[in-house]
């Protein structure tokens, strides 16, 4: 068993309204990548492993990390991000719930599409919550048994969810926890005896300097 440390993206495409525009880093967002992997050198923290899943802006942001790692990093399907557009767009086609258009529309957004896809009620969508739930938990149950120290890059959504899992979050902690995440943020896992402990949250050392308080983004 070994630790897990999970990164965010960083910021991709924040003026896009469907999945593909989304999945791409802004400049900022390779900056932070790389900001961060110069914290992990500067620290001397080096990984077994490291993952990302196949967006886009997973795989970049891993390259511009650069992470000390000998091992290629590996491509996990299941490291995705939920489909955030697309039920976005089925909540206002099915239930009349307009899609958000800047930061302050979609904190309140979040918890309502949470709540309509927990519960069923959004139809035609690429997969259930609970669906959801489970790739994610194989996924990180499947990474915290390897050897060594891990790195997983990902998005927020996937994030959130493993919080979920770890700390057994209700939906509006989930939501709450999802709208709070950081782009380029790091959150560890450490495993125990009696499972899977989270014992890092939203953590961007290399963006606390004051000439880099700019850089902190959410969306």
């Amino acid at each position: 068993m070994s630790f897990v440390t999970l990164v965010r993206h960083g910021q991709a495409n924040s003026s896009a309204r469907d999945e593909d525009g989304y999945d791409r880093l802004s400049d900022l967002g390779w900056q932070q990548a790389r900001w961060l992997g110069g914290h992990f050198r500067q620290t001397g923290e080096r990984f077994a492993r490291v993952y990302t899943g196949t967006l886009r802006r997973h795989v970049e942001t891993a390259q511009g990390i650069g992470a000390d790692c000998a091992a290629p990093v590996m491509r996990d399907a299941r490291l995705n991000e939920l489909a955030y557009f697309t039920m976005a767009q089925k909540l206002e086609d099915q239930h009349g719930v307009a899609m958000p258009l800047d930061r302050e529309s979609f904190v309140d957004h979040l918890p309502v599409l949470f709540r309509h896809w927990q519960d069923g009620l959004l139809h035609d969508i690429p997969e259930s919550f609970e669906a959801f739930e489970a790739r994610v938990g194989a996924a990180l149950r499947d990474i915290a048994a390897g050897d060594g120290r891990a790195l997983v890059v990902t998005s927020g959504g996937l994030i959130g969810m493993a919080m979920r899992i770890v700390m057994r979050l209700d939906l509006a902690a989930l939501a709450h926890a999802c709208l709070a995440i950081e782009n380029s943020s790091l959150h560890r896992i450490q495993p125990l005896s009696t499972g899977l402990a989270m014992t890092q949250f939203n953590a961007v050392p290399h963006l606390e300097a004051p000439d880099r308080h700019f850089a902190r983004s959410h969306i």
